[in-house]
C-alpha cells in the first residue's frame, strides 16, 4: 500500500487563498494529489485555483476532478492544463468525464461516451505537440503543448473500457460491491488488449464516497443516498451486483432530491427517501463506520483489484475546512 497515491477533493473553497492554505495543509499530511471540482456555478475557475497552488507547493499533484467537453471545448482543456503544468512542471493531470452534475446546472446534457473518447483523442494529441484537423480545413498544433497525462472518471462500463482504450488512467466510480470491481476490472483489461495496450500502462484510480460521520443513524442514511445516486446515472451497477430496486422509480424520488443524491444538500434526509434500499446496496458503495472498518473495507476493494494507483476517498458530506484531510490520513489511512 505504501506506494497507493492519496487524492483529495474537497477543500476550502470561500476564497483562493484559503485553498491554496489548504492544500499546503495537505500536502505535510502526506496527501498526495489536490483534485478541484469543475462546477461553475459552484466554486471558482478550477485552472486558476490549481496554478495558484501550483506556485505554493513542491510536490502534490494537481488536476481538474471532474472537467467535461460539454462546458470546455477540448483545446480550451489543453490549453488550461498545460498551463497549470507550466507552472507546476511534471505534476498535472487533466481528469474528464461526461459531465453529469456540473453541466445539469446549466441546463447542459452530458457527453456521450463517444463524444468523451473524441475529445480525449484530441486532447492527448494536442498536449503531445501533433497537428490535428479540427474540421476547420486547417491542421493545428498547440504552440503551448506540455506532456500531460489525461485520465477519464468512469462508472458505466463503456466509459470503463473507453478509458482503457484511449486515455493514459481511469479513475474508477464503482464503488465497492466486489462484483462491480471484479468487473471493472475485466472491462479495463479487455479495454486495453482490444487496442494492443497493456494493461499495465493504464492508471488505476479509485474513488470511494467516505461517510466521516460516525453516528449508525447517519451513516446508514447516507450510504443509501451514495448508493441511489449510482444507480440515478448507471443503473448498471446495480445490475451487475445483482441488487434490486424495489422502490419506486428513481426519477419519480428525484424530484424530492436537489440536485442529486449524491450532492443533495441533507444527505440524511435524502437516504431517508430510499430508505426501501437493501442492506447490501448500503454496503456496497461506500466506505463508513470506525476508521479500522473503513481500512479493512477499502484493503479489501483494493485486493480485488489487484492493483491500484490513486485512492481518492470523497469525504461526504462536505466536512469543515482542514477536518477530514488530516482525520484520514491520521486514523484511517495508516490502517490501511
Amino acid at each position: 500500500m505504501a506506494d497507493i497515491t492519496l487524492g483529495l477533493n474537497r477543500w476550502d473553497f470561500s476564497t483562493p487563498a484559503s485553498f491554496v492554505a489548504d492544500v499546503l495543509r495537505a500536502e505535510s499530511l502526506g496527501w498526495g494529489e489536490a483534485l478541484v471540482l469543475c462546477n461553475p456555478l459552484m466554486t471558482w475557475d478550477p485552472y486558476v485555483l490549481l496554478a495558484l497552488a501550483g506556485d505554493a507547493t513542491t510536490g502534490i499533484g494537481l488536476g481538474p476532478f471532474i472537467d467535461n467537453p460539454v462546458l470546455r471545448h477540448p483545446a480550451v482543456l489543453a490549453g488550461a492544463i498545460a498551463t497549470v503544468d507550466a507552472v507546476a512542471p511534471g505534476r498535472s493531470r487533466l481528469v474528464l468525464g461526461v459531465g453529469d452534475t456540473a453541466v445539469r446546472f446549466v441546463g447542459r446534457h452530458p457527453a456521450r461516451v463517444s463524444e468523451l473518447e473524441s475529445a480525449v483523442r484530441q486532447i492527448r494529441s494536442l498536449l503531445a505537440g501533433e497537428p490535428i484537423d479540427p474540421a476547420s480545413g486547417l491542421v493545428a498544433t498547440m504552440k503551448t503543448a506540455r506532456p500531460v497525462p489525461v485520465w477519464v472518471a468512469a462508472g458505466g462500463p463503456r466509459a470503463i473500457a473507453m478509458a482503457a482504450r484511449v486515455a493514459d488512467g481511469v479513475y474508477l466510480r464503482v464503488g465497492r460491491d466486489p462484483s462491480n470491481l471484479r468487473h471493472a476490472a475485466d472491462l479495463l483489461r479487455e479495454g486495453a488488449t482490444s487496442s494492443g495496450r497493456s494493461p499495465d500502462e493504464i492508471g488505476i484510480g479509485l474513488v470511494l464516497h467516505t461517510i466521516w460521520r460516525q453516528d449508525p443513524i447517519e451513516f446508514a442514511a447516507i450510504s443509501r443516498s451514495m448508493a441511489a445516486g449510482f444507480y440515478e446515472y448507471s443503473p448498471s451497477l446495480f445490475e451487475d451486483a445483482g441488487i434490486e430496486w424495489e422502490g419506486p422509480p428513481v426519477e419519480d424520488l428525484r424530484r424530492r432530491v436537489w440536485p442529486d443524491f449524491h450532492h443533495a444538500q441533507d444527505l440524511v434526509a435524502s437516504g431517508q427517501v430510499v430508505g426501501f434500499l437493501p442492506e447490501r446496496a448500503a454496503q456496497g458503495f461506500s466506505l463508513f463506520g470506525s476508521p479500522t472498518e473503513m481500512a479493512a473495507q477499502l484493503r479489501q476493494a483494493i485486493g480485488i483489484l489487484g492493483r491500484v494507483d490513486v485512492v481518492v476517498p470523497h469525504p461526504v458530506p462536505n466536512p469543515p475546512p482542514g477536518t477530514f484531510e488530516r482525520w484520514f490520513a491520521e486514523e484511517v489511512w495508516p490502517l490501511v
